[in-house]
């Protein structure tokens, strides 16, 4: 069985990033997820109240009885919070063939702080060059080259310089970018490819980053080519958020559920 995605990343309370939003994503999108947990927090739709890290023995012993057992096609990691952590993981990622989705997690969407600031350089040297997809929004692109990301012009730079530091693709998410419209870049050795929508007026944007990371590695792991698997995890996010359930009194999660009801509604007509 192909679709086997190993998530390595912080639990969130509420639901609607971290783990929880990587086991809805990848299974909606007909994967197999499995985890290894790396913190715990207390965490709502009106921010992150409590972090809680878990110790890097057990981080690695979650990992590695998933890899000795089930296996991975695609290993999706997500907030890693500290170099030790970082240290950690990269050395998961060197002893398996699965393509790895690196999101660099640095801040909540409520800005909350969710990697240590000595941690940045742990990211750029270590998970950038073993990423096979890398996916920076404009602030974490920002942190990571020291490039300003304003426009698709600065997402470009960025993008080329993350390929630099080793990165096998990019993924530059153009939320935080000012416009109508929003446009991510995927850039590879080979060219690059513009996914780009109308802007939603929401404030149901909790997890989007979390999410589509994850839902690419799904496809990534059903042997999808990346590119198709790029473009099917966009349009699913951009969906989830149309759906998005009203949820919470901030930043609400995203309808992660919405393909599974759509088949349901299908087979029972």
């Amino acid at each position: 069985m192909r679709g086997r995605v190993l998530i390595i990343a912080g639990s969130d309370s509420g639901g609607g990033a971290g783990i929880q939003a990587d086991i809805k994503a990848v299974t909606a999108l007909g994967g197999y997820a499995a985890t290894a947990i790396t913190a715990i927090t207390v965490q709502n739709t009106l921010g992150v109240h409590g972090v809680h890290p878990l110790p890097l023995d057990l981080i690695e012993a979650q990992a590695r009885a998933v890899l000795d057992d089930i296996g991975a096609d695609a290993i999706k990691t997500g907030m890693l919070g500290s170099v030790a952590v970082v240290e950690r993981v990269a050395a998961i990622l060197d002893s398996s063939d699965a393509v790895a989705v690196v999101d660099p997690v640095m801040v909540a969407k409520g800005g909350a702080a969710l990697l240590d600031e000595d941690a940045v350089q742990a990211v750029r040297s270590l998970m950038i060059p073993r990423a096979g997809l890398l996916t920076p929004n404009a602030p974490e692109a920002e942190a990571l080259t020291g490039l300003p990301v304003v426009d698709l012009d600065g997402q470009r730079r960025a993008g080329e310089a993350l390929l630099t530091l080793g990165a096998r693709a990019v993924l530059m998410k153009g939320g935080h970018v000012p416009g109508e419209t929003v446009v991510d870049l995927l850039l590879t050795p080979r060219g690059e490819t513009l996914l780009e929508g109308e802007r939603v007026d929401t404030t149901s944007t909790h997890g989007t980053g979390c999410t589509l990371a994850s839902a690419i590695a799904a496809g990534l792991a059903l042997g999808r080519p990346l590119e198709v698997a790029v473009a099917e995890g966009w349009a699913y996010v951009a969906e989830a958020i149309r759906r998005a359930p009203g949820l919470g009194r901030g930043h609400g999660p995203l309808d992660h559920g919405w393909p599974l009801r759509d088949a349901m509604a299908r087979g029972g007509r």
